[in-house]
């Protein structure tokens, strides 16, 4: 290891020999300064575990940064088109989507259009010159959902949170009875109301018996069911799904630079369809907002740590006042300025890397005990690591607080006159 300069070790020692023997005024300079670096740790750490959320929110609803996407046409050919290019690939996910009642048969659902739980869309409307009147027969215990059938595991696209049960099996072979996976809103709604187990699917011939295997969070706000495609459609075939009139969704997610997305659109356009493909970039569309927000509360945190930049600055200086004597006494026999001020300097930076480590570790501390306390109640702050660029920023923060607080005190010990020590 490189050995440090003379000058520099004899600032170090001496300034920690200033530190040990001024204990009452380090500690005055720590608190002062203890809550400005705390607060720029707390701002870092938050601006952190916020942009993870924003960031895992528009991954649960879009995707990872960097998926391709293609919005496909809802038609018969282009369904069984993109089904049967991705059927067996791992690096590519078609989903197609329908509306679905689970209940009671021939009654109009609690949520008609497949509305939130806890609102009201009203019921759907047939219209003609005479005018509108509802349809859909009368209220009784069904809830509709979007079904989503799947070629694949999504969740290598959209990371969905397991929140009880389990994901769907595509290895397994595929069951009469289809199982669905709920996200929360539709658990929501069948922990509230208690359905028959029996669903009609749009362009089936027959209702389904469905089973319930488990509940994610997708980020969703409408009911929702995922479904395997191949269970689907042993009751109604994947053409029926892709119907333009019942509302259907054509969707696929691939990974960057597969052929899946040149095969699929080449043969779209020979249909005359026109796909729209997109790659996913949440990070880049949110940078400005996240940038903004960084600069208001780093703003605020720095007020506060001018506040303890000044209290430092004041101990610095009534330090040098009363080390005069002992600075002039060091010029008097040869010491160089420079190691005046350096031993100043020393100090302040010391101080601030002191104070730097107990407000990280106030931060850690603090972190965990939020993470105990709500944990259980917000899933983002379950399990959460205390983020690495608040501690470096709480490094940064007390050694320019040092730096700052220390400078001109030492340009006072650096301009102390040698005949001070004549008239002490």
């Amino acid at each position: 290891m490189r050995r440090f300069s003379g000058r520099f070790r004899s600032s170090l020692i001496i300034g920690l020999q200033g530190i040990r023997a001024r204990k009452t005024r380090t500690l005055l300079s720590m608190i002062s300064l203890f809550l400005g670096v705390l607060a720029v740790v707390v701002v870092q750490a938050g601006a952190s575990i916020a942009e993870r959320a924003l960031l895992a929110d528009l991954e649960l609803t879009a995707g990872y940064d960097g998926t391709r996407v293609m919005e496909v046409p809802t038609q018969q050919e282009a369904a069984d088109l993109v089904t049967a290019t991705v059927r067996g690939r791992t690096d590519a996910v078609a989903m197609l989507g329908v509306s679905g009642i689970v209940g009671e048969p021939g009654v109009q659902p609690i949520n008609p259009g497949g509305s939130p739980i806890d609102q009201d869309w009203g019921p759907p409307m047939s219209c003609d010159e005479s005018g509108c009147v509802p349809v859909g027969g009368p209220k009784g215990e069904a809830v509709e959902v979007r079904l989503t059938a799947l070629t694949g595991d999504v969740r290598q696209f959209r990371p969905f949170r397991q929140e009880s049960g389990t994901w769907l099996n595509f290895t397994t072979v595929p069951a009469l009875a289809p199982r669905l996976v709920l996200n929360l809103e539709a658990a929501k709604a069948f922990e509230r109301h208690h359905v028959p187990a029996e669903m009609r699917v749009g362009g089936a011939t027959n209702n389904v018996t469905p089973q319930f295997t488990g509940v994610v969070d997708d980020g969703d706000q409408q009911p929702r069911a995922y479904v395997r495609l191949d269970e689907l459609t042993a009751w109604l075939p994947t053409s029926r799904l892709a119907d333009p009139n019942t509302g259907g969704e054509l969707r696929l997610m691939m990974v960057e630079g597969s052929p899946v997305e040149q095969v699929v659109a080449s043969k779209l356009k020979a249909l005359g369809n026109e796909p729209y493909a997109f790659t996913v970039e949440s990070r880049k569309e949110q940078e400005k907002t996240l940038t903004l927000m960084r600069l208001v509360f780093f703003a605020m945190a720095g007020l506060v740590l001018l506040i303890g930049v000044a209290g430092i600055l004041n101990v610095g200086l009534a330090t040098v006042g009363e080390r005069v004597e002992e600075f002039a006494l060091r010029r008097a026999v040869g010491t160089p300025r420079f190691l005046l001020a350096g031993i100043v300097l020393v100090e302040t930076l010391l101080t601030g890397l002191f104070t730097a480590a107990a407000a990280i570790g106030a931060g850690v501390a603090g972190l965990k005990v939020v993470s105990m306390v709500v944990g259980n109640s917000e899933p983002l702050l379950r399990n959460v690591q205390f983020p690495w660029e608040a501690g470096v920023a709480g490094i940064i923060a007390g050694l320019v607080a040092g730096v700052l607080g220390g400078f001109i005190p030492a340009l006072r010990a650096a301009g102390i006159p040698i005949a001070t020590v004549m008239r002490a």
